[in-house]
């Protein structure tokens, strides 16, 4: 996102603000060659004074070498000039986030913390199963949208990941996972799902962009089938979502009434439940195949009652909906205003929605001792005031 492009407003608690600043640029001026698409790399190139021919060939030489071979540096690239690449080192940098923390939970997910060239904190995860490994990805540094049940919805939201950043995290994934040369057979790491830090779908053009280099199949190779995109209900662009990046929906529910989901998802307050669900009921992609997934944290006493799963079911079934429902213990954290539900009380909940034909597994916490799991991603960035940051980047550049 360049300085001049107009910032997407985003609905906050009550009233909208305004999506982060874009980053600042890199401190050595170099441009970062991950997360340009395959003519964005070229153009690049012809930038930086390469010849037109030439940019051709040696952009499909380093796009491979990035995505296909996992390369981190040009002196990788043994197939280009040994002569040229000092010239490519001098101009450029396939630059990937920096990893500040990694740590592993005893039931073998797996937790990063990230740092951008800017000096901004995120995360991902890995979760690890024994027919998958699906990649918790974030989209931005920090979030808005206030979910209270969400640790991560009570961060501040500091800016918006940039192509290289997303892309970034499923390559310093398979660095971890010792996945590189690409292949499309045999990998731990399956599946992607848009649901860690942020809302994807108000950084919806870093987030296409970056999800066209991990479904091209000389890219990262992997299929929009295996890809989830998660939102808390950003209705104006979810059939953008579906037409222009063709990946699996999920949607962040929570609740069937609107005082209750007006409280724990505030943006319920500026698209409601029946403007959402008619949004996915119009989804492209969707289909008996492809259903889509909806998301229900079980809350005590808030929305895990038999009556709240018997309006699930109809208002699933009213809009026609291909849809499956994931049912996630509450995970809690300090500070939090709400407890988890009982096991019986969610098998109760789970039972209703499949006898009205609707699968309602309950997910397995994961991570919670690295709190890694589902709404627990939150690190100490939040601590810091903007101003804080800018003055402590100030006298790190004057050192």
């Amino acid at each position: 996102m360049s300085a001049d492009t107009p910032l997407m407003p985003i609905a906050g608690h009550v009233d909208p603000v305004p999506a982060g600043r874009a980053p600042a640029p890199d401190v050595d001026g170099k441009v970062n060659l991950v997360g340009l698409s395959k003519e964005g790399l070229r153009e690049a190139l012809l930038a930086g004074g390469m010849a037109d021919k030439q940019a051709k060939l040696r952009g499909k030489q380093i796009w491979h070498w990035i995505y296909n071979r996992g390369a981190t540096s040009f002196e990788d690239m043994t197939d280009i000039a040994k002569a040229q690449r000092p010239w490519l080192e001098e101009r450029f940098t396939i630059r990937r986030p920096q990893v500040v923390e990694a740590q592993v939970s005893s039931d073998g997910t797996r937790k990063w913390l990230l740092r951008t060239h800017d000096s901004h904190d995120f995360e991902m995860v890995f979760i690890p199963d024994a027919d998958r490994g699906t990649l918790c990805v974030s989209s931005q540094v920090g979030c808005t949208l206030n979910c209270r049940f969400c640790h991560t919805g009570t961060m501040r939201l500091v800016r918006n990941l940039e192509p290289y950043e997303i892309v970034g995290q499923v390559m310093l994934a398979r660095d971890a996972l010792g996945e590189w040369p690409s292949r499309p057979d045999g990998r731990l790491l399956t599946n992607i799902v848009m649901m860690g830090m942020g809302e994807p779908l108000y950084n919806f053009d870093n987030v296409k962009q970056a999800l066209k280099i991990v479904m091209d199949g000389d890219g990262l190779g992997l299929s929009k089938r295996r890809i989830t995109l998660s939102t808390s209900g950003v209705v104006p662009m979810m059939e953008r979502c579906g037409e222009e990046i063709g990946v699996n929906l999920a949607v962040s529910l929570h609740a069937v009434t609107k005082d209750v989901r007006d409280e724990i998802v505030p943006l319920n307050k500026k698209y409601g439940i029946e403007e959402l669900l008619t949004a996915c009921a119009a989804y492209p992609c969707a289909n008996n195949a492809r259903r889509i997934t909806f998301e229900y944290v079980m809350l005590k006493d808030k929305n895990d009652s038999d009556e709240d799963a018997r309006e699930l079911v109809r208002l699933l079934k009213e809009y026609d909906l291909p849809a499956k429902v994931n049912l996630i213990p509450f995970n809690p954290w300090e500070g939090s205003a709400y407890e988890c539900s009982s096991p019986e009380r969610i098998r109760s909940f789970s039972d209703i929605v499949f006898e009205g034909g609707i699968s309602a597994p309950v997910r397995t916490p994961r991570g919670r001792d690295i709190d890694a799991a589902c709404g627990q991603l939150k690190t100490a960035a939040e601590k810091k005031s903007r101003a804080e940051r800018d003055r402590e980047a100030a006298a790190q550049d004057a050192g």
